[in-house]
């Protein structure tokens, strides 16, 4: 998120470049990335384990967690029964999930109430 430095006080453009400056000590600090993924190749490499088997294609050390949690779920994008019929064309229907349908944006703006249209 960008920042308008030039409404900062003195105080407040002061305060900023403190903390700057702080922050690139840290970041300095760092070694870089391709090095810390070298050690860790390298001491996976010697423990037996691929980056692969402990933390997935994905990367990121949630992603099994993620996975594991998810087993008993329902998938997404799974039919849910409709909730909701056009009174004009009865094959459109809508589920109360996701946009609402250009036909009930319409009618709810003119006037109507989405309750009208509940399937009974």
């Amino acid at each position: 998120m960008p920042m308008n430095i030039e409404n900062l006080s003195s105080q407040e453009l002061s305060a900023l470049i403190k903390r700057a400056n702080s922050r690139r000590k840290v970041l300095a600090k760092r070694k870089p990335a391709n090095q810390t993924k070298a050690a860790v190749a390298r001491l996976l490499k010697a423990a037996g384990w691929s980056f692969e088997e402990l933390f997935g294609k994905g990367g990121t050390a949630a992603a099994p967690a993620k996975r594991a949690a998810r087993k008993g779920k329902a998938k997404s994008g799974s039919k849910v029964a409709p909730k909701y019929r056009n009174p004009a064309k009865a094959s459109e229907t809508w589920s109360g999930r996701g946009r609402q349908p250009r036909w009930l944006a319409a009618l709810t703006g003119a006037g109507h109430k989405a309750d009208e249209f509940l399937i009974k």
